[in-house]
């Protein structure tokens, strides 16, 4: 039996990848919505859209990949991030194929950021690195003092966040699973991006991603109340490697899968949920 094609995907192999996509890996997930997440173009033009595998013109298999350019300690940084591997079963043995074309690209740190056990343990063999998956669970408690404000309108939060964190808001403020707002005060404001979820049966605020650490901690009772009286959410998860140090009336939660990544110079402080899988599909 021939070998099957192996090539990059191009826009024009999008619909057709996603539509796969839709039908062998998520059902629940529209083709339209994994396009979108494809689609997006932050901060660089991309190379592809990850790779493909093809047996006489048939798709039978793909990598996808999420790009993007970003600012970090003042430099500018490429990454790939990858998401939403699938290969048939009767071409499973081309898997590492598709794996080893993306990572082969150079100039990008590499990250994948939703790994089933399978990929873990094929990205531990290409040298990639996993990250601290443990959670924060905090109580959200309607107590009174702590300061700080919440921004949740456009045109506050624009005026208020770092240029940086403003930059990093509105690259994912149209992401409409996203819940996004501005918390601080005099000594300066984190853009915060979280999602709706339920916890042990009850509403829940999942933080996905602070662009300041030290001011969400510092604020974190202003947070609290805010989605506790706005959105009924009467408790918080936050990966705890966002977090410099656990704060009072939480719970360390294990038993999450790790996060996987490869990078030369990047360290495991350096990698975030931003501009990835975790924030352009609805995971």
């Amino acid at each position: 039996m021939a070998i099957p094609e192996l090539a990059p995907i191009e826009d024009a192999d999008l619909p057709e990848f996603c539509a796969f996509l839709h039908r062998h890996l998520d059902p629940r997930t529209p083709a339209g919505r994994f396009q979108d997440a494809f689609e997006r173009r932050w901060g660089m033009d991309k190379p592809n859209h990850g790779f493909l595998i093809r047996d006489g013109g048939e798709l039978v298999g793909g990598i996808g990949a999420i790009y993007c350019e970003r600012s970090l300690h003042g430099r500018r940084e490429r990454f790939c991030n990858i998401t939403s591997w699938c290969v048939l079963e009767d071409y499973r043995a081309q898997s590492m194929r598709l794996a080893m074309a993306l990572v082969s690209q150079e100039g990008f740190h590499f990250t994948d950021l939703t790994p089933t056990e399978v990929v873990e343990k094929s990205l531990r063999f290409l040298k990639f690195r996993p990250l601290d998956g443990s959670r924060t669970l905090i109580a959200n408690l309607p107590r009174p003092g702590g300061g700080g404000r919440v921004l949740t309108g456009p045109a506050e939060m624009e005026a208020a966040l770092p240029e940086e964190a403003a930059c990093i808001w509105r690259d994912h403020r149209d992401i409409p699973w996203l819940r996004h707002l501005a918390l601080g005060g005099p000594g300066g404001y984190t853009y915060v991006a979280f999602k709706a979820r339920v916890f042990k049966g009850l509403p829940s605020a999942e933080v996905l991603g602070v662009t300041d650490a030290e001011a969400f901690l510092r604020h974190l009772g202003a947070f609290g109340r805010h989605v506790l009286w706005r959105h009924g959410m009467v408790t918080t998860r936050i990966e705890s490697r966002f977090l410099p140090r656990r704060p009072a009336l939480s719970h360390h939660l294990v038993g999450y899968r790790p996060k996987m990544y490869r990078s030369e110079t990047l360290s495991d402080a350096d990698i975030d949920n931003f501009y990835s899988e975790i924030m352009a599909l609805d995971l």
